[in-house]
This record gives C-alpha cells, structure tokens and sequence, in this order.
C-alpha cells in the first residue's frame, strides 16, 4: 500500500500497488503532453524569431549601403562643381589679368582675348565633358552596386525561405518523432504495469506463503531460540558484506558477563593509527505471535544502556520486532537519545544501514577523534612531564633538605672543634705566658739574690769564687 497526501486538505489516503501506478500514469502522460506543447509552441516561436531577425537583418544592411551610396554621389557632385567654380574663377582671373596687360595693345588684346576665350571654352568644354563621363561612370557604378544589392537581397529572400522549409521540416520531424517515442513510451509502460501486476501478484503471494511459514515456525519455537535466530539472521547479514564493506571491523558476541549482564553483539572499527572510529553495542529482541505477555521495546533500554557504558561502546542499538504494530517503531531508525544518550531502536531490515550511517558520520569525526587523540597523549605527556618534574623537586628538595642538616651538623662540629681549639689556643697561650713569667724569673735568678739572707751558703759561694780566681 502507497500512501498520497492531499495537498489541500492534507489528508492521507492509502492507494494499492494498481491505483498508484495508474495515477503515477496519468501525471505522467499529462505532463509529457505539457511539455510536447511548450516544446512546439517555442519552437515555433523561435522560427517566427529567426525569420523577422533575418529579415530586420538584410532590410538594415540595404537600407545603410544606399544611404552610403546616396551620400557618397552627393559628395562626388559637391566637389566636381567646387572643382569648376574655381576652375573658372581661376581663367577669369588669367583674363583679366591678361586685359590689363594689352590695355596699350588694342590688336593685341584683342587678339589674345580672342585665344584666351577660345582656351578658355574649350577648357570649359572639356572639363564639362570629364565631369559629365565622371558623373555617368559613378552613375553606372552605383546603379552596378545597387543591382548588386537587389540580387543579394533576392538571394537572402531565397535563403531565408529555405532555411524556414528546414526549420520547418526539422521542427516537423521531430515532432513526428516525439509522437512516434510517446506511442512506444506507452506501449512500453503498458507492458511494464502488466509485468509489475504480475511480478507484485508472484511476490504479494510468497510474502503471503511466508508469512504463514513464519507464524507457523514462531509458535513451534521458544522465545530464547527466536531471539537466537534474530541473531543469526544479522550476524548472517554482517557477514555477507563484511569482506567488502567492513574488512577491519571487529563484530563478535559479547560473552564478558563479569559485571552482571551483557549485550549480544559488539561492533568496532580502528583506524591504521589505532584510533577508534566507531564503537555499537547491539541488543536483538524478539518474541512470538502467540507469547502470552508482550514485551516493550522500553523495557530494554536501561540493561542496554548500562551494557553500552560497561563495554565502553559509543552507540547503543536495539535490533527489535517488538511492539510490532507500533507506528513510531515502524518509521525506520528510530533516535531515542531523548532518554539515553546515543541510543536508537531498528527493525532487523534496517541493521546494516544503521552501522553504514553511524560509520560514515563517524568516519567525517575522525580527523577531530585523532586531533583529539594527539591532544590526550600530549596532556598526558604533560603531565608525565610534570609528574616527573614534581618528583624531581621532591627528590631534590629531600636530599637538599639531608644535605643541609649534614652541612649544619657539619657547620656546628667544626664550630664545636674551633671552640676546642680556642680553649687548646688560650690554654696554649697562658702555658707560654707562665713559661715567659718562669724564664724572666730564672733570668732574674742570681747568686746574690740565692744567698741573701743566707750566710751559709753565701760563705761557700765566696769560697768558690777565691778557688776560681787563683787557678
């Protein structure tokens, strides 16, 4: 069934496979009618053009080259007579001249006048006769050119009425040949609605055939081994063009059921620089005619959605027959990212499309996807970057800090050292003073300050010193 909206009332009328392809008939025979008459009403229109062009054409140019012609004999008569007035003034001047000079000579002027007017009109003479042969040579010679002229006309007046026969013939032919390609093109379109009726009829009847089939094999099966049907019809589907179509895609089922649930397929595709391209997390749903409680495509969306991020997939679809009747679901691909992000719900015939226009919009991202990539690695070598700057400091400011208290301990050691050394220093130098106060003391020491107040000893000094003196 076809669908047609008024365009007035927009109303929605459904019209069977026959109904359209008659109305689709009519438009089209109308409107080709319509164009065959534009066609000949404008190609008639252009001859009627051509003609009046040409005509306007060879009426200008007659029309310019006699008003030349016209123009030019007026101007040839103008200089002709200029040329004799001043021909003749010229001689009348020669004669008056010559009548002064023979005023004195009677005979001799007489004479002279006499030759001079004799001269004079036969120079006259002559000069009318060359301008009268000039005057009827230039007028045979534009009467030439305007014989010419008519006979060019007459020509163009000839060639005009042929070019009209052909133009005529030609715009004749092909309307001959338009009403000759009209009858075939319906003649063919006759044939082609009865082979479409029987075509449609064959079809209309094993759809019908399969139909039956299929309810018949969906109350025999369960509702896992529908779903797993499900499955393999679009894994058969991917695998048909997968060697053409998506040869580095990455398509298995989903069998990491680690964090509580799972999808039933993956779909991914990298770049050769290991960029990720496009990433789905496939659901298949499906149940039977006769299954007691009907499930909703709704019901799905959330484990999905949950499955999507767990898998760290970048779409999230659901391949689905149910709510079969569903005017929204039917549509085709359905965008449910109103209620989570990135999400739409198909029926299985719409399964390899929606992968080709998820692959194409993400393929037109994938210069951003890399740009953003180099990005990431960037920041991160940044802040690898930082990181080991950051340990750096740290294991700089660390040592520094041991260092400095080494250097301290060692700082305070060798102060402690030079206050030993300070005190072994005055210890030092008071001993040196005690020895300079003994020195001056022993130097002080005499013989006369040891036996003062001691006659004893003082005696046997004196003894020893009269000993000394005699040897």
């Amino acid at each position: 069934m076809n669908e047609i909206i008024c365009p007035n009332c927009k109303k929605v009328f459904k019209v069977d496979e026959a109904g359209f392809a008659s109305i689709l008939k009519q438009v089209r025979d109308n409107q080709f009618d319509k164009e065959l008459t534009e066609r000949l009403h404008l190609a008639e229109k252009e001859k009627n053009d051509a003609i009046k062009l040409a005509e306007e054409k060879q009426r200008s140019k007659f029309q310019q080259h006699l008003a030349r012609t016209e123009k030019e004999l007026t101007e040839e008569k103008a200089k002709t007579e200029q040329l004799l007035k001043e021909k003749l003034a010229n001689k009348e001047s020669e004669l008056s001249e010559m009548q002064s000079k023979m005023a004195n000579a009677e005979v001799q002027k007489q004479l002279a006048v006499s030759e001079a007017t004799k001269a004079i009109e036969k120079e006259l003479t002559d000069a009318k006769a060359k301008t009268e042969e000039l005057l009827k040579e230039k007028l045979a010679q534009k009467e030439s050119e305007l014989a010419t002229l008519q006979s060019k006309i007459a020509n163009a007046e000839v060639q005009k009425q042929l070019a009209v026969s052909e133009a005529t013939k030609a715009i004749e032919k092909e309307r001959d040949d338009l009403a000759s390609h009209l009858k075939s093109k319906e003649i063919e379109q006759q044939l082609l609605e009865k082979s479409l009726t029987e075509k449609y009829e064959i079809k209309l009847k094993s759809k019908e055939e399969e139909v039956a089939f299929y309810k018949d094999f969906k109350v025999r099966q369960s509702t896992k081994m529908l779903g797993e049907n499900l499955e393999q019809h679009c894994e058969i589907e991917f695998n048909k063009i997968r060697a053409t179509a998506f040869p580095n895609a990455y398509f298995e089922k989903d069998n990491d059921a680690r964090q509580g649930s799972k999808g039933d397929f993956i779909y991914k595709e990298e770049d050769n620089e290991g960029n990720e391209i496009i990433s789905i997390m496939f659901e298949m749903k499906n149940e039977g005619d006769e299954t007691a409680t009907k499930k909703k495509n709704e019901d799905f969306f959330k484990e999905l959605d949950k499955d999507r991020n767990q898998k760290n997939c970048e779409y999230a679809v659901l391949v689905s027959v149910l709510e079969a009747d569903n005017e929204f679901y039917n549509q085709g691909i359905v965008d449910v990212s109103h209620k989570y992000p990135k999400m739409y719900v198909i029926r299985p015939q719409f399964f390899i499309p929606i992968i080709t226009l998820l692959r194409n919009a993400a393929m037109n991202s994938l210069k951003y996807k890399a740009e953003l990539n180099l990005m990431r690695s960037q920041n991160i070598d940044i802040t690898n970057f930082e990181e080991k700057i950051n340990a750096f400091k740290t294991g700089f400011a660390r040592n520094y800090d041991l260092a400095s208290r080494k250097f301290k301990t060692a700082i305070d050691e060798i102060d402690k050292t030079i206050n030993h050394l300070q005190k072994t220093k005055e210890a030092l130098l008071s001993s040196e003073n005690n020895l300079r106060l003994a020195n001056n003391k022993a130097d002080d020491l005499t013989i006369k300050k040891l036996t003062h107040g001691n006659p004893t000893m003082k005696a046997k000094f004196d003894e020893a010193n009269k000993k000394n003196e005699l040897f």
